[in-house]
């Protein structure tokens, strides 16, 4: 009696839809190439990169709404040193908060929650700027504080960039100005001697006074 055990199946033909290895090297159709893909971060250094859900205040239906669960950064641009706030999904990657960290704002822990904490900012996630209120709560209680210290770190740092700025420029303004001053007070100078030449050459030339003096005369009588 013929045995059904796969393994006792010597001779026997491959069954049909099996793949049977032919050694032939078949070249793909469409050669694709690569594409270089862009974030926009290329010319920024992330200073924080944690796990976190994002929530936003609705203001008209007077709740918190779920943005997105992803990872939030801080970026802090190479050339300017300015730090921006984003924040994409983990799966799609779309942004659900994109702002600048700015010497005004200041982030609290949330009431009843030291998980979470919330910050006011002008976002540009939607393609424009809105006021929002924001909420974000991570997986620790360290995480929430580290997201806390350097959230108000880099407040305080874009405060003091600020500050060194304006004093940058009040210098300049400064120095300009002396610049300018030292530049009218040469011109001056320079124009008083001219003025003193035309003025002796003018007391100089007393012939045409006197002919024009001589032509006033009444003419002698006969």
């Amino acid at each position: 009696m013929a045995s059904t055990d796969p393994e006792h199946r010597d001779g026997e033909e491959p069954a049909a839809g099996e793949d049977e290895d032919t050694g032939a090297q078949v070249a793909p159709i469409v050669k694709l190439e690569e594409v270089a893909v862009t974030t926009g971060e290329e010319d920024e250094d992330a200073i924080l990169d944690l796990k976190s859900k994002l929530y936003r205040f609705d203001k008209d239906g007077n709740q918190w709404k779920e943005r997105g669960a992803g990872t939030v950064k801080l970026l802090k641009h190479k050339e300017t040193g300015k730090v921006r706030l984003v924040m994409r999904q983990s799966k799609t990657l779309k942004i659900c908060a994109n702002h600048l960290v700015l010497p005004t704002m200041s982030v609290q822990e949330h009431a009843g929650n030291d998980k979470s904490c919330v910050w006011h900012a002008t976002d540009f996630a939607d393609g424009e700027l809105k006021d929002e209120l924001f909420c974000i709560r991570f997986g620790s209680v360290d995480n929430c504080k580290t997201f806390m210290e350097m959230f108000q770190e880099v407040a305080e740092s874009q405060l003091k960039k600020e500050e060194n700025e304006d004093a940058s420029t009040a210098a300049g303004l400064l120095e300009k100005l002396n610049v300018e001053d030292k530049k009218t007070e040469d011109k001056a100078s320079e124009q008083v001697p001219v003025a003193a030449v035309k003025e002796k050459k003018s007391e100089s030339e007393p012939g045409k006074v006197d002919t024009e003096k001589k032509g006033e005369e009444p003419a002698p009588s006969t």
